[in-house]
């Protein structure tokens, strides 16, 4: 589904969250160190879209807090072995600037040296959790690399984040995402690992059907909104997330890497029938439950 001819659009951008909102947690929003930003960006560049926020960390950090956003939750991923520590060094370089207004996520290549080190010595630092990206580290969901993350995760009650939905697919990924990628892979690690909390991100896209039955049955298992309501990637029909699990469901933007307005999804959001109960679950009481929040972080 990717490539280089996606649209950007110019759609008009907010200059704060809607009056609606009592409160918004973004739960998606991706970090890194200037230089790997960039290589990111120009493999978006040549295999995507184009990303129209392209600033450094600790700025778009600020312009999400200063249009209304009460809590960011930064994610990164390790693209190669031997940069985990790195990026978890940085990772909460970011948390302590901006104490109190950023949840920081560590991370680890699967079947890296020294993995489950890594992750001890993260969460012993203060980070609270990890985030994967099965479509940029090619692992197998189920395999014994895997198993011991989570077992980690589990036994020190820290959720993880993966991106385990098969889209969007690209032929620049190392692997095949529909083969690595499928809902019952990430339903056996629910049953293995049954008091791990795992977030799928962009609503599981494109099995979507799959997980929104998963999270009506694993009380463990999380969704977020990232991109998947947006009206950007062409679906066959329109999610109707009033039909959803609204407990389950966390507000993601995934910024800065998103080619339209910060706020597309919060307006969706805003113009949506959801009531309001569900509204404030998808904003911030489930990313509060699932991240293991004080409440509340910020209030607005």
């Amino acid at each position: 589904m990717l490539h280089p001819e996606l649209p950007i659009i110019n759609d008009k951008e907010g200059g704060f969250i809607p009056d609606e909102f009592s409160r918004v947690i973004d739960s998606h929003v991706h970090i890194f160190p200037g230089k790997i930003f960039s290589s990111i960006w120009s493999w978006f560049d040549h295999h995507a879209w184009k990303i129209r926020y392209q600033m450094d960390t600790s700025n778009f950090i600020k312009y999400l807090l200063d249009h209304g956003v009460g809590h960011v939750v930064a994610l990164q991923y390790a693209h190669k072995p031997g940069i985990s520590e790195m990026l978890n060094s940085y990772m909460l370089k970011k948390c302590n600037e901006f104490k109190g207004r950023v949840t920081g996520m560590a991370t680890v290549f699967p079947g890296e040296p020294g993995a489950d080190k890594i992750l001890i010595n993260a969460f012993a630092n203060g980070l609270k959790g990890v985030k994967l990206h099965a479509h940029v580290q090619c692992f197998d969901m189920n395999s014994h690399d895997m198993e011991v993350i989570y077992d980690i995760c589990e036994k020190n009650s820290k959720p993880i984040i993966i991106h385990a939905g098969r889209e969007p697919k690209s032929e620049a990924y190392d692997c095949d995402p529909y083969e690595i990628c499928k809902a019952d892979k990430v339903e056996a690690a629910l049953k293995n690992f049954p008091k791990l909390n795992i977030c799928v991100p962009h609503l599981g896209f494109d099995e979507i059907k799959e997980y929104k039955n998963l999270i009506e049955r694993y009380d463990t298992l999380w969704l977020d909104t990232a991109m998947a309501i947006t009206d950007y990637f062409p679906l066959d029909n329109r999610i109707g997330l009033e039909h959803y699990r609204a407990d389950r469901i966390m507000y993601g933007s995934d910024f800065p890497n998103i080619p339209y307005a910060w706020d597309r999804e919060l307006k969706w959001l805003n113009q949506s029938s959801l009531p309001f109960e569900n509204l404030e679950w998808i904003l911030h009481k489930s990313a509060e439950i699932f991240f293991d929040m004080p409440v509340p972080i910020e209030t607005r």
